[in-house]
Protein backbone atom coordinates (compact mmCIF):
# COMPACT_ATOMS: atom_id res chain seq x y z
CA UNK A 1 0.00 0.00 0.00
CA UNK A 2 1.53 3.29 -1.09
CA UNK A 3 1.77 6.16 1.37
CA UNK A 4 -0.22 8.56 -0.82
CA UNK A 5 -3.61 6.90 -0.18
CA UNK A 6 -2.88 6.42 3.52
CA UNK A 7 -1.75 10.03 3.92
CA UNK A 8 -4.81 11.27 2.02
CA UNK A 9 -7.32 9.46 4.20
CA UNK A 10 -5.45 10.32 7.42
CA UNK A 11 -5.99 14.01 6.65
CA UNK A 12 -9.71 13.47 6.07
CA UNK A 13 -10.46 11.02 8.89
CA UNK A 14 -8.49 12.76 11.62
CA UNK A 15 -9.91 16.20 10.89
CA UNK A 16 -13.50 14.93 11.10
CA UNK A 17 -14.51 15.36 14.75
CA UNK A 18 -16.26 12.27 16.13
CA UNK A 19 -16.38 11.99 19.93
CA UNK A 20 -18.44 9.08 21.21
CA UNK A 21 -22.11 9.48 20.29
CA UNK A 22 -21.44 12.11 17.61
CA UNK A 23 -20.92 9.91 14.59
CA UNK A 24 -23.15 11.24 11.81
CA UNK A 25 -20.46 13.43 10.25
CA UNK A 26 -17.74 10.78 10.12
CA UNK A 27 -20.31 8.21 9.03
CA UNK A 28 -21.13 10.34 5.99
CA UNK A 29 -17.41 10.63 5.19
CA UNK A 30 -16.83 6.89 5.55
CA UNK A 31 -19.94 5.98 3.58
CA UNK A 32 -18.66 8.11 0.70
CA UNK A 33 -15.17 6.56 0.91
CA UNK A 34 -16.53 3.01 1.02
CA UNK A 35 -18.87 3.59 -1.90
CA UNK A 36 -15.98 5.09 -3.89
CA UNK A 37 -14.10 1.83 -3.26
CA UNK A 38 -17.06 -0.17 -4.58
CA UNK A 39 -18.58 -1.42 -1.32
CA UNK A 40 -22.18 -1.31 -0.11
CA UNK A 41 -22.15 -0.04 3.49
CA UNK A 42 -25.09 0.14 5.86
CA UNK A 43 -25.59 2.16 9.04
CA UNK A 44 -27.14 0.51 12.09
CA UNK A 45 -29.53 2.20 14.51
CA UNK A 46 -26.62 2.56 16.92
CA UNK A 47 -24.52 4.44 14.40
CA UNK A 48 -22.14 1.63 13.44
CA UNK A 49 -21.20 1.13 9.78
CA UNK A 50 -21.12 -2.43 8.49
CA UNK A 51 -20.26 -4.01 5.16
CA UNK A 52 -20.45 -7.63 4.06
CA UNK A 53 -17.97 -9.17 1.60
CA UNK A 54 -18.71 -12.61 0.23
CA UNK A 55 -15.78 -14.99 0.64
CA UNK A 56 -14.50 -17.94 -1.35
CA UNK A 57 -15.52 -20.33 1.40
CA UNK A 58 -18.86 -20.10 3.22
CA UNK A 59 -18.01 -22.58 5.97
CA UNK A 60 -17.43 -19.79 8.53
CA UNK A 61 -17.93 -16.08 8.99
CA UNK A 62 -15.20 -13.72 10.12
CA UNK A 63 -15.24 -10.08 11.15
CA UNK A 64 -12.94 -7.16 11.73
CA UNK A 65 -13.55 -3.71 13.20
CA UNK A 66 -12.08 -0.38 14.22
CA UNK A 67 -13.82 2.30 16.22
CA UNK A 68 -14.62 5.69 14.75
CA UNK A 69 -15.43 7.36 18.05
CA UNK A 70 -12.86 9.35 19.96
CA UNK A 71 -12.49 10.96 23.34
CA UNK A 72 -14.05 14.34 23.95
CA UNK A 73 -15.87 16.67 26.30
CA UNK A 74 -19.38 18.02 26.81
CA UNK A 75 -20.71 21.17 28.39
CA UNK A 76 -21.61 20.26 31.97
CA UNK A 77 -22.76 23.72 33.01
CA UNK A 78 -22.40 27.41 32.22
CA UNK A 79 -20.54 29.45 34.81
CA UNK A 80 -21.43 32.93 36.06
CA UNK A 81 -18.32 34.41 34.41
CA UNK A 82 -19.23 33.09 30.95
CA UNK A 83 -16.90 30.10 30.96
CA UNK A 84 -18.02 26.50 30.61
CA UNK A 85 -17.59 23.62 33.04
CA UNK A 86 -17.02 20.28 31.34
CA UNK A 87 -17.73 16.58 31.63
CA UNK A 88 -15.65 13.92 29.94
CA UNK A 89 -16.72 11.73 27.01
CA UNK A 90 -14.62 8.59 27.37
CA UNK A 91 -11.34 8.83 29.24
CA UNK A 92 -9.13 11.67 27.99
CA UNK A 93 -5.99 12.39 29.99
CA UNK A 94 -7.26 15.58 31.59
CA UNK A 95 -3.86 17.21 32.40
CA UNK A 96 -2.92 17.07 28.69
CA UNK A 97 -5.97 19.19 27.81
CA UNK A 98 -4.74 22.31 29.58
CA UNK A 99 -4.20 24.95 26.88
CA UNK A 100 -5.76 22.99 24.01
CA UNK A 101 -7.92 24.69 21.40
CA UNK A 102 -11.44 23.37 20.96
CA UNK A 103 -14.79 23.90 19.27
CA UNK A 104 -18.21 23.99 20.93
CA UNK A 105 -21.01 22.68 18.69
CA UNK A 106 -24.63 23.39 19.57
CA UNK A 107 -27.72 21.28 18.85
CA UNK A 108 -28.56 23.79 16.09
CA UNK A 109 -25.14 23.22 14.46
CA UNK A 110 -23.60 26.52 15.47
CA UNK A 111 -19.85 26.35 16.09
CA UNK A 112 -17.81 28.45 18.48
CA UNK A 113 -14.08 28.22 19.11
CA UNK A 114 -12.50 28.21 22.53
CA UNK A 115 -9.62 27.08 24.72
CA UNK A 116 -9.58 24.45 27.46
CA UNK A 117 -7.85 25.87 30.53
CA UNK A 118 -7.22 25.24 34.19
CA UNK A 119 -9.14 27.63 36.44
CA UNK A 120 -5.78 28.73 37.83
CA UNK A 121 -4.70 29.82 34.36
CA UNK A 122 -2.22 32.62 35.01
CA UNK A 123 1.03 32.44 36.96
CA UNK A 124 0.73 36.20 37.56
CA UNK A 125 -2.59 35.80 39.33
CA UNK A 126 -2.87 32.36 40.93
CA UNK A 127 -0.34 31.07 43.41
CA UNK A 128 -1.16 27.45 42.48
CA UNK A 129 -1.10 27.97 38.68
CA UNK A 130 1.87 25.63 38.25
CA UNK A 131 0.90 22.87 40.66
CA UNK A 132 -2.91 22.82 40.78
CA UNK A 133 -4.28 19.37 39.98
CA UNK A 134 -5.69 19.31 36.45
CA UNK A 135 -8.94 17.34 36.72
CA UNK A 136 -12.50 17.82 35.48
CA UNK A 137 -13.42 20.04 38.42
CA UNK A 138 -10.51 22.40 37.78
CA UNK A 139 -10.92 22.75 33.99
CA UNK A 140 -13.07 25.23 32.07
CA UNK A 141 -13.55 26.32 28.47
CA UNK A 142 -12.91 29.96 27.59
CA UNK A 143 -15.18 30.86 24.66
CA UNK A 144 -13.88 33.10 21.88
CA UNK A 145 -16.91 35.37 22.00
CA UNK A 146 -17.71 38.58 23.90
CA UNK A 147 -19.38 36.93 26.87
CA UNK A 148 -19.27 38.34 30.38
CA UNK A 149 -21.80 36.16 32.17
CA UNK A 150 -24.02 33.10 31.92
CA UNK A 151 -26.80 34.97 30.15
CA UNK A 152 -24.45 36.03 27.32
CA UNK A 153 -23.51 32.40 26.75
CA UNK A 154 -27.13 31.26 26.71
CA UNK A 155 -27.90 33.96 24.12
CA UNK A 156 -25.26 32.39 21.84
CA UNK A 157 -27.29 29.16 21.89
CA UNK A 158 -24.79 27.13 23.94
CA UNK A 159 -26.42 24.73 26.37
CA UNK A 160 -25.71 21.82 28.69
CA UNK A 161 -24.90 18.65 26.73
CA UNK A 162 -23.33 20.42 23.75
CA UNK A 163 -20.24 18.65 22.44
CA UNK A 164 -16.75 20.09 22.81
CA UNK A 165 -14.32 18.91 20.12
CA UNK A 166 -10.64 18.84 21.04
CA UNK A 167 -8.25 19.99 18.30
CA UNK A 168 -6.37 16.82 17.19
CA UNK A 169 -3.35 18.78 15.83
CA UNK A 170 -2.74 16.04 13.23
CA UNK A 171 0.74 16.11 11.67
CA UNK A 172 2.72 13.70 9.50
CA UNK A 173 6.42 14.46 9.82
CA UNK A 174 9.00 14.07 7.00
CA UNK A 175 10.43 11.13 8.98
CA UNK A 176 7.09 9.29 8.82
CA UNK A 177 5.68 9.91 12.30
CA UNK A 178 1.97 10.49 12.70
CA UNK A 179 1.44 12.89 15.61
CA UNK A 180 -2.15 13.50 16.65
CA UNK A 181 -4.81 13.01 19.22
CA UNK A 182 -7.12 10.08 18.52
CA UNK A 183 -4.73 7.74 16.68
CA UNK A 184 -6.73 5.50 19.00
CA UNK A 185 -8.52 4.50 16.92
CA UNK A 186 -8.49 6.51 13.71
CA UNK A 187 -5.13 4.99 12.80
CA UNK A 188 -6.89 1.61 12.71
CA UNK A 189 -9.81 3.01 10.72
CA UNK A 190 -7.30 4.13 8.10
CA UNK A 191 -5.61 0.71 8.19
CA UNK A 192 -8.88 -1.09 7.46
CA UNK A 193 -9.70 1.32 4.63
CA UNK A 194 -6.30 0.53 3.11
CA UNK A 195 -7.00 -3.20 3.36
CA UNK A 196 -10.37 -2.71 1.67
CA UNK A 197 -8.69 -0.73 -1.10
CA UNK A 198 -6.05 -3.46 -1.48
CA UNK A 199 -8.75 -6.10 -1.91
CA UNK A 200 -10.29 -4.09 -4.75
CA UNK A 201 -6.98 -3.14 -6.38
CA UNK A 202 -5.75 -6.75 -6.36
CA UNK A 203 -9.16 -8.18 -7.32
CA UNK A 204 -8.79 -10.35 -4.21
CA UNK A 205 -11.58 -12.17 -2.40
CA UNK A 206 -11.50 -12.89 1.33
CA UNK A 207 -11.04 -16.52 2.28
CA UNK A 208 -14.34 -16.54 4.19
CA UNK A 209 -17.53 -14.50 4.32
CA UNK A 210 -16.41 -11.29 5.98
CA UNK A 211 -18.08 -8.55 7.97
CA UNK A 212 -16.31 -5.21 8.43
CA UNK A 213 -17.46 -2.81 11.13
CA UNK A 214 -16.66 0.82 11.85
CA UNK A 215 -17.92 1.12 15.39
CA UNK A 216 -19.20 4.04 17.44
CA UNK A 217 -19.30 4.09 21.29
CA UNK A 218 -16.26 1.86 21.83
CA UNK A 219 -14.67 4.45 24.11
CA UNK A 220 -17.55 3.99 26.55
CA UNK A 221 -17.44 0.20 26.42
CA UNK A 222 -20.23 -1.10 24.18
CA UNK A 223 -19.28 -0.31 20.58
CA UNK A 224 -19.36 -3.80 19.08
CA UNK A 225 -22.20 -5.12 21.22
CA UNK A 226 -24.43 -5.30 18.13
CA UNK A 227 -22.19 -7.15 15.67
CA UNK A 228 -23.63 -10.13 13.79
CA UNK A 229 -24.22 -12.87 16.34
CA UNK A 230 -23.37 -15.56 13.75
CA UNK A 231 -19.70 -14.65 13.27
CA UNK A 232 -17.17 -17.36 14.10
CA UNK A 233 -13.99 -15.26 14.34
CA UNK A 234 -13.50 -11.60 15.13
CA UNK A 235 -10.15 -9.77 14.79
CA UNK A 236 -10.52 -6.19 15.92
CA UNK A 237 -7.98 -3.49 15.09
CA UNK A 238 -7.16 -1.05 17.87
CA UNK A 239 -4.09 0.74 19.16
CA UNK A 240 -1.18 -1.15 20.67
CA UNK A 241 0.18 0.08 24.02
CA UNK A 242 3.71 1.40 24.64
CA UNK A 243 5.52 1.95 27.93
CA UNK A 244 6.76 0.46 31.20
CA UNK A 245 7.61 -3.22 30.64
CA UNK A 246 5.53 -3.66 27.46
CA UNK A 247 7.10 -4.86 24.21
CA UNK A 248 5.17 -2.51 21.89
CA UNK A 249 6.77 0.28 19.89
CA UNK A 250 5.84 2.79 17.21
CA UNK A 251 7.16 0.76 14.26
CA UNK A 252 5.50 -2.65 14.61
CA UNK A 253 2.07 -4.20 14.84
CA UNK A 254 1.09 -5.34 18.32
CA UNK A 255 -0.75 -8.63 18.81
CA UNK A 256 -2.49 -8.59 22.18
CA UNK A 257 -2.58 -11.84 24.15
CA UNK A 258 -4.49 -10.42 27.15
CA UNK A 259 -6.05 -7.19 28.34
CA UNK A 260 -7.98 -6.16 31.46
CA UNK A 261 -10.88 -8.39 30.41
CA UNK A 262 -8.73 -11.51 30.23
CA UNK A 263 -6.97 -13.53 27.51
CA UNK A 264 -7.89 -13.38 23.85
CA UNK A 265 -8.61 -16.61 21.97
CA UNK A 266 -5.47 -18.73 22.08
CA UNK A 267 -5.76 -20.45 18.69
CA UNK A 268 -6.73 -17.28 16.79
CA UNK A 269 -3.98 -15.23 18.43
CA UNK A 270 -1.47 -17.99 17.61
CA UNK A 271 -2.68 -17.99 13.99
CA UNK A 272 -1.95 -14.24 13.74
CA UNK A 273 1.51 -14.72 15.26
CA UNK A 274 2.30 -17.49 12.78
CA UNK A 275 1.06 -15.38 9.84
CA UNK A 276 3.32 -12.52 10.96
CA UNK A 277 6.33 -14.82 11.34
CA UNK A 278 5.84 -16.56 8.02
CA UNK A 279 5.42 -13.32 6.09
CA UNK A 280 8.22 -11.37 7.81
CA UNK A 281 5.87 -8.81 9.35
CA UNK A 282 7.40 -6.81 12.18
CA UNK A 283 5.31 -7.60 15.25
CA UNK A 284 5.31 -7.96 19.02
CA UNK A 285 3.07 -9.95 21.35
CA UNK A 286 1.94 -7.97 24.37
CA UNK A 287 -0.25 -7.62 27.44
CA UNK A 288 -2.40 -4.48 27.81
CA UNK A 289 -3.10 -4.05 31.55
CA UNK A 290 -5.64 -1.17 31.48
CA UNK A 291 -7.47 -1.77 28.23
CA UNK A 292 -10.65 -3.13 26.66
CA UNK A 293 -11.71 -3.58 23.04
CA UNK A 294 -14.58 -4.37 20.70
CA UNK A 295 -13.97 -8.06 21.33
CA UNK A 296 -14.87 -7.68 24.99
CA UNK A 297 -18.03 -5.76 24.06
CA UNK A 298 -19.05 -8.49 21.60
CA UNK A 299 -18.36 -11.25 24.13
CA UNK A 300 -20.32 -9.49 26.87
CA UNK A 301 -23.27 -9.12 24.51
CA UNK A 302 -23.30 -12.87 23.95
CA UNK A 303 -21.53 -13.25 20.59
CA UNK A 304 -20.05 -16.76 20.50
CA UNK A 305 -16.87 -16.12 18.52
CA UNK A 306 -13.13 -16.50 18.77
CA UNK A 307 -11.60 -13.06 19.30
CA UNK A 308 -8.21 -11.43 18.78
CA UNK A 309 -6.73 -7.94 18.78
CA UNK A 310 -4.04 -6.33 16.63
CA UNK A 311 -3.01 -2.74 16.02
CA UNK A 312 -0.19 -0.24 15.50
CA UNK A 313 1.86 0.69 18.55
CA UNK A 314 0.79 4.11 19.83
CA UNK A 315 2.76 6.20 22.32
CA UNK A 316 1.05 8.33 25.01
CA UNK A 317 -2.45 6.95 24.57
CA UNK A 318 -5.39 9.21 25.47
CA UNK A 319 -3.02 12.17 25.42
CA UNK A 320 -0.88 13.61 22.62
CA UNK A 321 -0.38 10.35 20.76
CA UNK A 322 2.23 9.33 18.21
CA UNK A 323 2.95 6.37 15.96
CA UNK A 324 4.95 5.76 12.82
CA UNK A 325 3.45 4.98 9.44
CA UNK A 326 5.52 1.78 9.53
CA UNK A 327 3.33 0.43 12.34
CA UNK A 328 0.18 1.16 10.37
CA UNK A 329 1.65 -0.58 7.30
CA UNK A 330 2.54 -3.65 9.36
CA UNK A 331 -1.03 -3.71 10.66
CA UNK A 332 -2.40 -3.43 7.11
CA UNK A 333 -0.29 -6.35 5.96
CA UNK A 334 -1.27 -8.61 8.85
CA UNK A 335 -5.00 -7.89 8.54
CA UNK A 336 -4.91 -8.42 4.77
CA UNK A 337 -3.21 -11.77 5.23
CA UNK A 338 -5.68 -12.81 7.92
CA UNK A 339 -8.66 -12.02 5.69
CA UNK A 340 -7.28 -13.69 2.57
CA UNK A 341 -5.73 -16.86 4.04
CA UNK A 342 -7.66 -19.96 5.11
Amino acid sequence: MKNNYLNEIIKQIFLCDSPTGYSHNINQLLLSMLKDLGYHPEVTNKGNIQIFIEGKNHSKKVATSAHIDTLGLMVRSINTDGTLSVTNVGGPSIPTLDGEYCKIVTRTNQEFTGTILCKSSSVHVYEDAKNKIRDLDSMIVRIDEKVKDKEDVIKLGINHGDYIFIDPKTTITPSGFLKSRFIDDKGSVCAILCVLKDLKDKLATPAYDTYVYFVNQEEVGHGAATVNSNIDEFVTVDMGCIGKDLAGNEYEVSICAKDSGGPYSYELTTKLIELAKKNHINYVVDIFPFYGSDIGAAWRSGVDCAGALIGPGVHASHGMERTHLDAIHQTIQLLYLYLTNE
